[in-house]
C-alpha cells in the first residue's frame, strides 16, 4: 500500500471524523434535554423555536428558519404543532401576504419562566468545568460560519 492509499484508509476511520463526534454529542445532548422539555410540553426543536421568539417577541416564518438552519418544510409543521399548544400565533403579515408572522402567545409567553432553568441545569449536568463551553461554542460558531 502506498503513502497515498494509506491516506485515504486513516481519512476512512470513524475515529478521524469531525463529523461523528459532533453528530454523537448532538444526540445525546438532546437525549439529555428529553427529560426537561418533556414537563413543559416541548420537543428540543420545539424549545429552539421558543427560544429565539422569547428573545424576538416575533418574527417571519423566513428569518426564523435562517436563524435555525431549518427550511420551511421542517419549520411549518414544528410550528403548526406549537400553536396548536397555544404557545404562538401564526398570521399573514398586511404588507406582505406572501410573510407569515410567528407571535407569542400569553401562554408562550409564560413559558418561558418554566424553561429558565433548563440551561443552567443542562451545563452543569453536561459536563460541569471540565469542559470550556464558552471556548467549545465559538469553535462551534466559527465552524458553522465556514461552512455557510
Amino acid at each position: 500500500m502506498d503513502n497515498k492509499e494509506k491516506i485515504y484508509e486513516e481519512a476512512l476511520k470513524l475515529d478521524n471524523q469531525i463529523c461523528f463526534p459532533l453528530y454523537a454529542a448532538s444526540r445525546l445532548i438532546v437525549r439529555k434535554y428529553r427529560p426537561m422539555l418533556e414537563k413543559i410540553g416541548l420537543t428540543y426543536p420545539q424549545y429552539l423555536v421558543m427560544m429565539v421568539l422569547w428573545e424576538n417577541k416575533n418574527m417571519n416564518v423566513k428569518d426564523l428558519g435562517e436563524k435555525l438552519y431549518l427550511d420551511s418544510g421542517t419549520l411549518t409543521p414544528l410550528l403548526k404543532r406549537l400553536e396548536a399548544a397555544d404557545f404562538i400565533s401564526r398570521e399573514r403579515d398586511k404588507k406582505d401576504e406572501r410573510t407569515v408572522i410567528i407571535n407569542l402567545t400569553d401562554k408562550g409567553t409564560k413559558l418561558k419562566q418554566d424553561a429558565k432553568e433548563i440551561p443552567i441545569s443542562m451545563m452543569e449536568d453536561c459536563c460541569g468545568e471540565s469542559i470550556d463551553l464558552i471556548k467549545l461554542r465559538e469553535s462551534l460558531n466559527e465552524l458553522i460560519k465556514s461552512l455557510k
